[in-house]
């Protein structure tokens, strides 16, 4: 079963036509014979057409994609504001195609030859791994790297601690909020500087900046190559629950005074993503490469500072503070937290 983290497999994609954009044609299949009694011949793609439509339907699914966040949002409940949504997404689906010179037939044939013939089909998922970041269909993502288990206090104290840092009901593979947080990070500042690589190429910045917000926040762009948790949602999560476990019975001074800097640090962190979110939904609205680019030239910093934080009153170093702290801090402060108490479990 292929995973749902995965931005664009074609057997998934939900094809032009379902959309009522272009009424569903009839073809042969393949082999099948003509009219005239002979097999027809098996269609075929170069490999530059077989790149050319693989960045066709990525560029198709940005559109798709967007469209569903804004059928899914509160403000477009009303049938009237889901058939505009409707409207403008056959409208906007047809002008990619016009952009890319490419006729309904066209796009049908092409269609048909990556859905019918098995070497095509690879070389056009290849294509889409490597444009997207995303695992090859019929590939498991990959999995967060098995940590050491942190040896945390016992009690109610040491189940919250725990939650930050070995594991988590509702995470990916249970991992703790922290590292979920930290590899969705990566995947952001990964997809930025992508979106950085093709200044011109205003659907390839348009596409990575959709990464971005499915690593951030996947309520917003629910398709892409991050872990389908987000780094929002964690972070909030490790700053519950180090604020739960300092207000736990039996915490200690040490508990209590890091757990403030933790916290400190995820909630700058989830105001830095949403800075970044904010500016990666200008990218997609961009109608030009130049004012695209310019958006990704701040994106680039911010999603790096999620990690790494920023020396905000320029005095050489990065702390904990109030708008400074990314989740390296909040991780050096867990340390500190757990210093006398924790080693890891051999």
């Amino acid at each position: 079963m292929h995973s749902p983290r995965i931005v664009r497999s074609f057997a998934s994609t939900t094809v032009i036509a379902a959309l009522g954009v272009f009424a569903a044609s009839t073809l042969p299949a393949q082999g099948a014979p003509t009219a005239q009694g002979t097999p027809a011949t098996a269609p075929r793609m170069s490999p530059d057409e077989i790149a050319a439509f693989a960045k066709l339907e990525l560029a198709l699914g940005v559109v798709r994609d967007s469209a569903q966040a804004q059928l899914a949002a509160a403000r477009n409940a009303k049938p009237e504001q889901q058939q505009e949504v409707r409207d403008k997404l056959q409208h906007d689906l047809a002008e990619v195609l016009q952009h890319n010179n490419v006729s309904e037939a066209d796009y049908r044939r092409r269609e048909y030859v990556i859905s019918t013939n098995p070497a095509a089909r690879r070389m056009f998922d290849s294509v889409t791994a490597k444009l997207t970041g995303a695992p090859l269909p019929g590939t498991l993502a990959p999995a967060l790297p098995a940590a050491p288990l942190v040896k945390v206090p016992d009690g109610p104290v040491g189940v919250h601690i725990g939650h930050v840092v070995n594991s988590f009901g509702d995470t990916p593979n249970k991992q703790g909020l922290l590292p979920v947080a930290l590899a969705e990070a990566k995947t952001a500042a990964q997809h930025a500087a992508l979106a950085a690589r093709s200044p011109t190429n205003l659907d390839a910045m348009k596409l990575h900046a959709g990464h971005v917000l499915n690593a951030l926040d996947p309520s917003i762009m629910p398709m892409g190559p991050g872990l389908g948790y987000g780094v929002k949602k964690a972070a909030l999560g490790v700053a519950t629950h180090v604020d739960l476990a300092a207000k736990a019975q039996g915490a200690s001074p040490n508990v209590i005074m890091h757990a403030g800097h933790v916290a400190t640090a995820a909630h700058s962190t989830i105001e830095r993503a949403d800075s970044a979110i904010a500016i990666a939904k200008a990218i997609q609205a961009a109608t030009s490469a130049s004012d695209a680019a310019a958006l990704v030239n701040q994106l680039v910093p911010l999603t790096q500072q999620l990690i790494a934080g920023v020396d905000k009153n320029g005095d050489g170093r990065i702390g904990w503070d109030k708008g400074e702290g990314g989740l390296q801090q909040a991780s050096e402060h867990v340390d500190l937290m757990l210093k006398a108490a924790s080693e890891p479990i051999r």
